[in-house]
């Protein structure tokens, strides 16, 4: 069987602690052939544990490797859409952390660059792998929740600033604050849930309440490269409204810190049959409809069978050896970084924002 010729680059801390611990686990699918970072020594840390037989420190020398199947872009977010840009161009398949840009236009590009090159970019979306995305799908996609018409979602943190003072919380490289690095995850996940409707338009408020604050109560805090002398010129809590064209409408919670009672994902969905909600801070779906003239409330059982950042790196490998159909294209990028521009500017205006 073929295995892909794959690198990856950016070697920090989403790279070592998910994508790593996938590759390890798809050898039979997966050759790291190289590992690229700034830093040399990371780069070359990560390229031993991976048996990468080379290292570089500049990623325009890993897009030269005769024979390379894709690349797998862990940098800054920044940097994403310049080096997919690059690597599509060059004829390079492509996996990305999310987000996919931090504008519409870098977005953009990077659609078109897939488009003109015939290759594939998948960007990370592992939240739709959990067990009860699966689950709530075909639940939806039966027509059991009926009409979708409003939902909710968010990621709240008491204290969890990642990285504080490095890319993290500096708008330049990272886009935003909690919004573009955590709520990327819930409202993609709704969305898809949804069944893709189109954004149309999008209200938010953004706050900064706690950049001279070290607390931390949430190993999330220990994420990223933290610089006691940087920057903090994005939000720490993120609140707003997405309006779609089919006449729904979502309501959207995102902080690294808030005075809350505890962290937790959720996500919940009201439909004219049947509604649904789901929280991490017991990972139990929870559906509420009715039967025989009174509401009853059901308690699927789900599990996850395999870590959700590997099962998405299976499915692209999955698309590429075996022409699977993607589960996700790049439009669902374009269209996500659309509500967090569009967010950000409706933040600073004090007004809705038509996408």
């Amino acid at each position: 069987m073929k295995k892909l010729k794959g690198a990856v680059i950016g070697a920090g801390g989403i790279a070592k602690n998910a994508h790593a611990l996938a590759y390890e686990k798809m050898t039979n699918l997966v050759e790291i052939v190289a590992v690229c970072d700034v830093l040399e020594d990371r780069a070359k840390a990560l390229a031993e544990r991976l048996g990468a037989k080379e290292y570089f420190t500049d990623y325009k020398d890993v897009l030269k490797i005769e024979g390379l199947d894709f690349v797998d872009i862990c940098t800054p977010n920044y940097y994403h859409s310049v080096i997919a840009v690059d690597a599509l161009n060059a004829g390079i398949n492509v996996f990305c952390e999310k987000p996919d840009a931090v504008s519409v236009e870098e977005a953009e590009k990077m659609k078109k660059a897939s488009e003109d090159s015939g290759k594939v970019l998948m960007v990370m979306r592992n939240n739709r792998y959990m067990g009860i995305s699966s689950y709530l799908k075909k639940f939806i996609e039966e027509g059991k929740m009926g009409n979708i018409y409003a939902a909710r979602c968010g990621w709240q943190r008491r204290r969890g600033i990642p990285g504080k003072g490095g890319w993290f919380t500096t708008k330049a490289l990272s886009g935003g604050g909690p919004l573009i690095d955590l709520g990327v995850h819930m409202i993609d996940l709704s969305i898809w849930l949804m069944g893709n409707p189109k954004p149309v338009a999008v209200t938010g408020c953004a706050y900064e309440k706690f950049a001279n604050s070290d607390v931390s109560d949430s190993a999330n805090s220990a994420f990223g490269d933290k610089n006691a002398n940087g920057t903090f010129d994005v939000e720490d809590l993120a609140m707003g409204f997405i309006r779609f064209d089919n006449g729904a409408s979502m309501q959207i919670e995102f902080s690294w810190a808030s005075n809350i009672e505890v962290e937790q994902r959720f996500i919940e969905f009201r439909g004219d049959k049947a509604g649904a909600s789901w929280t991490s801070l017991n990972n139990q779906l929870k559906i509420f409809t009715e039967n025989y003239g009174v509401t009853e409330d059901l308690l699927p059982k789900t599990q996850d069978t395999v870590q959700i950042h590997e099962a998405n790196l299976r499915h692209f490998a999955d698309v590429l050896l075996n022409g699977a159909e993607p589960m996700f294209v790049p439009q669902q990028g374009v269209d996500m970084i659309k509500i967090l521009e569009g967010f950000y500017k409706s933040a600073e205006e004090g007004r809705e924002i038509l996408l």
